[in-house]
């Protein structure tokens, strides 16, 4: 098993970082970000729907797919039609075509339902479930996707580097001290195998990990840039991290309630796309709203 995850990601991180780094190239457009978003969305809606199914709900797959992509590219509306002084001066409206795209979705899912409802019993189920996998796969990702602008276009993917940081050191961190240490259990029905100890080792590698990647990074991305102050760059790791934890753990509740261990068998060694993204996804608003309200852009 763990060498499937180190040849796995062998090949995953380079190519990601290959992806930024010519996405970053492409300036503020990011056509590349936006291109592996749909695919992102559409697996990751798949995935979802895929779960729902096990518990017998009808689902309409192509719809959440469809959906969830709209919802994912309104992300990008901000970067591609409103000048940049307009998306650095309002942060949080860059938010709104998605929050439209959701209500049409909404609506299309209401039509959809209409024309084929036969009978009474599963209308309420197979709504709220369509509607949860478009706002987890579409809206979320869209949301985090923002990270690319939220402190200027230069800066997009050290911003998104310091949410992958502060997540995924948080996993590793949580693992390796839950190995070491771990005796009590903090969720022993939903996650057997996180501890507390492994929880509170994981907080104190994200915070480590996000503190040196925020101080000794920026100048890498641009020689006038300085480190973000340390407390501050300290605090979002912290909760980034915790953040992480909190969505792997609400991926568990997902996964457990439809009986199924993994939300696919996509990458051998890890699960399906939805077990690799779970704590992005859920820390990317968290992460997002940290970088408009802390006093993290020091450039």
């Amino acid at each position: 098993m763990l060498g499937w995850r180190l040849l796995v990601s062998a090949f995953l991180i380079p190519s990601l970082l290959g992806l930024f780094y010519a996405d970053d190239r492409l300036g503020q457009s990011a056509p590349l970000l936006a291109l592996f978003a749909v695919l992102l969305s559409v697996r990751s809606a798949w995935e979802l729907g895929d779960l729902f199914a096990a518990r017998g709900y009808p689902m309409r797959g192509r719809l959440q797919m469809l959906g969830s992509c709209v919802t994912a590219l309104a992300a990008w509306v901000p970067a591609w039609y409103w000048a940049t002084p307009v998306i650095e001066a309002a942060p949080f409206a860059s938010l709104g075509p998605m929050a439209l795209a959701m209500a049409f979705c909404l609506l299309v899912l209401f039509i959809q339902e209409a024309t084929a409802f036969q009978s009474p019993g599963q209308t309420f189920e197979s709504l709220g479930a369509s509607f949860l996998v478009i706002a987890y796969s579409g809206f979320l990702l869209g949301v985090t996707a923002q990270l690319r602008w939220v402190a200027g276009s230069e800066a997009g993917y050290l911003v998104i580097g310091s949410l992958l940081i502060a997540a995924k050191t948080c996993d590793i961190g949580a693992y390796t001290f839950g190995r070491l240490f771990g005796k009590t259990k903090m969720t022993p029905v939903l996650s057997p195998g996180k501890t507390w100890a492994g929880a509170c080792g994981g907080i104190a590698t994200s915070t480590i990990a996000t503190w040196a990647w925020l101080t000794f990074v920026p100048p890498l991305f641009n020689a006038d840039w300085k480190p973000s102050p340390a407390w501050a760059a300290c605090l979002y790791g912290a909760v980034v991290g915790l953040t992480g934890m909190i969505g792997d753990l609400m991926e568990s509740l997902l996964k457990r309630d439809a009986g199924k261990k993994d939300s696919a068998a996509l990458f051998p060694g890890f699960g399906g796309l939805l077990d690799l993204l779970d704590s992005v996804l859920y820390a990317g608003p968290v992460a997002y709203a940290l970088w408009v309200w802390l006093p993290l852009k020091s450039w």
